[in-house]
């Protein structure tokens, strides 16, 4: 399969997927808006007895729901607690507009057509049935303190104070009977823990750790337990109902709210998950093609094959970032002012400290794509000479004559100047030069000719194109001459340096021609030269003689 084939397919892939997950998402957004719209237009609150939900009330425009479902709830428990009234004097009274349940003067609720629609019965339904739910929960509320209720109340909670007492003995002895077998058999093991001889971290640490994380699991055990039991012993009697199943909402509300919130977000996670599967697909396709182009298999006018990893690079953030824009509002809590907040501060916070990080990554894809060095040639930064041995995002290393490595951030190197010496060496050559200084007494083509007699004796010279000799000026007191000799590679610079000053002194010895840089003040009575009788004194050695560990010392 060619890989136009392969995108092709892709991008129906992509454009399917994409299509699901749009169609899913406006499903979601509508189910959503209509729960909204439903629970604004229509708010419930439940209308207790003993901490047991009777019958649920909805607003008004004068009274909110709340309000109006703590005034029923007084009124029916105070009915309850007087043992005079007796509930089979509920009754049903109608009028045109609205439905009254009252026992004499008592008054419980007034019903009106809105409420009927609510539960979408008729009005005087919605009244028997409300008026039968309320004489039920006055008979529970009596029942429940009646002698026999509490009997069976402080027979439960002896029963679960008999089991409570059972777990705890039975789960400390389970543990200190487990802690003693881990003890004698594991114990060993970890304290004496090292890797390759290099102990990372204290086997005893490692130990005092596990153990510390037992004791807190046994404690947070027992502590639920200690929890249980005393939800359940409140629930057993009506008059710490209503603090045990507060108790039961401390610990059930948390689960049963996160329950909720991963089912609401269930069309939410699955878009996301959808963009994650399509995200990747379309980074492998991308990886595949610029792989392809480093490799030489695909050709683009105008494009380096080095520039292939730079590039995908390059594109994978841009796809990441792409995808992150479009998730952001499907995250979970993403629209939370908190969530908000955070993004804020940490986006000022990468702002201001990304500042040298963002400059010092657009200079090396710059370096990159300007094709200023590669690794291997040798360079010239500000002060600093030496071979590029690593390119990174950050920082260029370079490798001195000296063998140092030297490290220079990539936006320095783009506000400096930058001499390449081995980009056109490989093609044109190289010159290397150097200035002498000599006499207006000596003649200057004698002068030309030494200096192109030492060239042609230094090893690592092309003969070709010929050396040559520039006047560079007429001074006070001599003339300055710029010898130019061209060699085929940068690598051994300094050497070839070297070997080409000292083969400049040795001719113009032998010539007894004195060389009068640095410094000139006047006529010696003899010329600053020296005899070639003197050239190989103590402690110097013979040409044939090489020196020992001189080819070590060559730094490539």
């Amino acid at each position: 399969m060619s890989i136009r084939d392969l995108a092709r397919r892709a991008a129906g892939f992509a454009v399917t997927t994409a299509a699901v997950s749009l169609f899913l998402l406006f499903a979601a957004a509508a189910v959503a808006q209509t729960s909204v719209e439903t629970e604004e237009a229509f708010e419930l609150a439940p209308v207790t007895l003993d901490g047991r939900t009777v019958f649920k009330v909805r607003g008004m425009s004068s009274l909110p729901a709340r309000e109006r479902a703590e005034m029923i709830s007084a009124r029916i428990e105070e009915a309850a607690a007087d043992p005079r009234f007796d509930p089979q004097q509920i009754e049903i009274v109608e009028t045109p507009q609205m439905t009254q349940i009252l026992a004499g003067q008592r008054l419980f609720i007034r019903l009106f057509d809105a409420d009927a629609e609510l539960d979408q019965v008729d009005r005087n339904a919605l009244a028997i049935v409300n008026a039968q739910l309320i004489r039920d929960a006055i008979s529970d509320y009596r029942e429940h303190r009646g002698p026999q209720y509490l009997r069976r109340g402080v027979l439960a909670v002896t029963l679960a104070t008999a089991i409570l007492a059972g777990f705890i003995v039975l789960f400390l002895w389970l543990t200190r009977k487990a802690s003693d077998v881990l003890k004698q058999r594991l114990q060993p093991k970890v304290v004496a823990i090292r890797v390759q001889s290099l102990q990372l971290v204290a086997g005893s640490q490692v130990w005092a750790t596990l153990a510390i994380t037992a004791r807190t699991l046994r404690t947070i055990t027992l502590l639920l337990a200690a929890y249980i039991y005393l939800e359940f012993s409140l629930i057993q009697f009506p008059q710490t109902r209503a603090m045990g199943e507060a108790l039961a909402g401390y610990l059930i509300g948390p689960l049963k709210t996160m329950g909720l919130g991963i089912v609401n977000e269930l069309p939410a996670l699955l878009f996301l998950l959808v963009l994650v599967f399509v995200v990747r697909f379309v980074l492998r396709l991308f990886r595949l093609y610029f792989a392809a182009i480093g490799s030489g298999a695909v050709k683009l006018a105008n494009f380096e094959p080095a520039w292939s990893v730079p590039t995908y690079r390059l594109v994978r953030v841009g796809v990441i970032a792409f995808a992150l824009v479009v998730a952001y509002p499907y995250v979970p809590g993403s629209g939370s002012e908190a969530f908000k907040g955070l993004s804020i501060f940490f986006g000022v916070l990468l702002s201001i400290g990304s500042s040298s990080f963002v400059a010092n990554n657009v200079a090396g894809y710059a370096l990159i794509y300007r094709r200023l060095f590669a690794v291997g040639d040798r360079v010239g930064i500000g002060d600093t000479l030496g071979e590029v041995i690593d390119m990174r995002l950050q920082v260029t290393r370079l490798r001195t004559f000296k063998n140092e490595e030297i490290i220079v951030p990539n936006s320095t190197i783009m506000n400096s100047v930058v001499i390449n010496y081995s980009s056109l060496a490989r093609s044109r050559g190289l010159i290397l030069h150097t200035i002498v200084g000599i006499g207006y007494e000596t003649p200057w083509r004698q002068v030309e000719g030494m200096l192109l007699l030492a060239a042609a004796r230094t090893a690592g010279m092309q003969p070709e194109p010929a050396p040559f000799v520039l006047q560079k000026q007429l001074g006070d007191f001599c003339i300055s001459y710029e010898l130019n000799v061209y060699t085929a590679s940068a690598d051994d610079m300094a050497e070839k340096y070297s070997a080409l000053h000292a083969n400049i002194v040795d001719v113009f010895n032998e010539h007894g021609v004195q060389i009068m840089t640095p410094a000139y003040e006047s006529d010696p009575q003899e010329p600053k030269v020296v005899p070639k009788e003197r050239w190989y004194q103590e402690p110097s050695r013979l040409p044939q003689e090489p020196a020992p560990g001189a080819a070590e010392r060559l730094i490539r």
